[in-house]
């Protein structure tokens, strides 16, 4: 799903409407893909005798017509429905809807909202369609009356309808997520050929409910929608990721992760995302930990292969260097950080595996002369690489850090970490997330996956997709493990960088909201939750 600011979305369908696609096209294709969508949620109610009934609020602006023309289409079928017009002169729309049987209340005649509020007791759905997306912020005093009156009337009633926003909740700001407090929340808005990008920020996110996106006719090789380089993760994107698992397949077909993690305070961080590899479908997981933690760890993980590393104090030490180069060559992914710690001799060893090997001076390897020698113990191409948590604090220490990274590696930063990357403040960040982490990827040279709510991917050349979720059941500690090993497994089965990147954050998004179902709330939710729920999202998914 294209992501588009208002003024994109007004370029697009200007570009539409000149290639041949009429503004009157694209409104029929909107009003009646809307009501197609309602259509789907009764599946079980297509005949007149039991047709919900539907309730339109009908502004004067396009949302107004896309409403119009939704119930027209219904109405059509035999549903029962009504106009309520504010601020909307009889017109063409009106009249088609009059002439198939459809009722219109005018607000201008309902004063104290009677009208209004009977109709809203009887109605099944209510379309709200007062306010489109060229709305900004304050409200008039007449829309704000209505909306006021709509919400308080809602609220008193016992078994209120189903709201669902057309294209955008009316009183939200599609650009900036601003919101008026008298917005209607919806439990489900359907949008119209891309999601607006206020409609992904707060306070605005509030109000939209469950987003879902209709198509308006546009042709997909119009250039100024092609222009568009941002985009909305959903099912269908995720999907077409995803690798192929043909039945003949053995261990190998799926790629060898190496997990390069833990310290004896940290033991969690290993363990979450070594099994958060095997979970999206790596074929062998290589868990390259300090010695110390292979007791604690190995009974409850039977499934990876150990890899002890030397270790100082509990920490992975420097000279961990000598044990890795044979398992760096079968892997065909890497993960380093979760779970570090941030001693010195661990960002000496993040430097040596960056920069090829440990710098030596002393005696060479047999009859081979001493340069030769350390040469070829620096000599090692590293697989495609993921750098999570600690080990993003240790890079950010190392001189020209990101030009010591594999072109195209996966940075997994919070907020937090993303401040000690750029020198940024976290409310920096926090303010401009979307900008911020596009120009970081192209300076860097990297994909940056910038977490919290609304996760956001960027790549170095230009592309940005956003995951549309925003839940407390992933402010948890060991859930940003849990991801990192999702998009490790993705890379080890030979899935691009930015694509693993994506469906990796998209699947763990939706295994927090899973996880927050199943308990019921959020509060409950630990990262073994969502990691326990990813099988359920690929199950969805496939």
């Amino acid at each position: 799903m294209k992501l588009v600011s208002v003024a994109e979305m007004v370029a697009i369908e200007k570009a539409a409407n000149d290639s041949g696609l009429s503004y009157a096209a694209m409104m029929r294709n909107a009003g009646s893909g809307l009501a197609y969508e309602i259509w789907q949620m009764f599946a079980f109610s297509h005949n007149q005798d039991n047709a919900p009934e539907v309730l339109g609020l009908v502004g004067p602006g396009n949302n107004g017509g896309d409403t119009l023309v939704a119930l027209t289409w219904l109405a059509e079928r035999g549903w029962p429905t009504t106009a309520y017009l504010v601020r909307r002169r009889a017109d063409d729309l009106v009249a088609a809807y009059r002439a198939m049987g459809g009722t219109v209340i005018q607000a201008s005649e309902d004063a104290e909202f009677d009208a209004l509020a009977a109709a809203l007791s009887g109605a099944d759905v209510l379309l709200d369609g007062l306010l489109g997306t060229g709305f900004h912020l304050p409200l008039r005093e007449g829309m704000a009356r209505v909306m006021e009156a709509v919400r308080a009337i809602l609220d008193e009633l016992d078994l209120p309808p189903l709201v669902v926003a057309v294209d955008c909740p009316s009183g939200v700001d599609n650009d900036s997520g601003e919101a008026a407090e008298t917005c209607i929340p919806a439990d489900i808005t359907v949008t119209m050929a891309a999601v607006k990008q206020g409609l992904l920020k707060f306070p605005a996110h509030h109000y939209v409910g469950e987003l879902r996106v209709v198509d308006i006719g546009l042709p997909p090789d119009l250039p100024a929608l092609q222009a568009v380089t941002r985009e909305v993760a959903d099912e269908d994107m995720v999907l077409n990721y995803l690798p192929a698992r043909p039945d003949d397949a053995h261990k190998g077909s799926f790629g060898t992760a190496l997990i390069v993690a833990g310290s004896v305070n940290y033991t969690g961080a290993a363990f979450l995302a070594g099994q958060a590899a095997y979970r999206i479908g790596a074929g062998l997981v290589d868990m390259a930990v300090p010695a110390p933690l292979h007791g604690v760890l190995s009974g409850s993980f039977p499934e990876a292969v150990w890899l002890l590393l030397p270790h100082e104090m509990g920490v992975v030490a420097e000279s961990a260097l000598d044990v890795l180069p044979k398992h760096l060559q079968k892997a065909t992914a890497l993960l380093v950080g979760p779970g570090f710690g941030l001693e010195e001799t661990s960002r000496r060893f993040l430097e040596g595996l960056l920069q090829g090997g440990p710098a030596r001076t002393s005696a060479g390897i047999g009859f081979v002369h001493q340069d030769k020698a350390a040469a070829a113990v620096r000599d090692w191409r590293l697989p495609p690489l993921v750098v999570d948590a600690d080990g993003l604090k240790l890079l950010a220490g190392l001189k020209d850090w990101h030009t010591l990274l594999p072109p195209a590696s996966v940075l997994t930063p919070h907020p937090g970490e993303m401040s000690v990357l750029t020198g940024l403040s976290r409310d920096a960040i926090q303010s401009d997330r979307e900008a911020i982490a596009r120009r970081c990827a192209a300076e860097w040279g990297q994909i940056v996956v910038l977490k919290g709510a609304f996760t956001v991917v960027a790549a170095p050349d230009g592309r940005v997709t956003l995951i549309p979720v925003a839940t407390a059941a992933l402010a948890r500690a060991g859930t940003g493990d849990v991801l990192a090993g999702l998009i490790t497994g993705l890379l080890a089965q030979g899935v691009p960088p930015y694509e693993a990147a994506v469906a990796g954050a998209w699947i763990h998004a939706a295994a927090g909201l899973y996880a927050a179902d199943e308990m019921g709330q959020s509060a409950s939710v630990l990262a073994g939750d969502v990691l326990a729920a990813v099988p359920d999202v690929l199950a969805d998914l496939m």
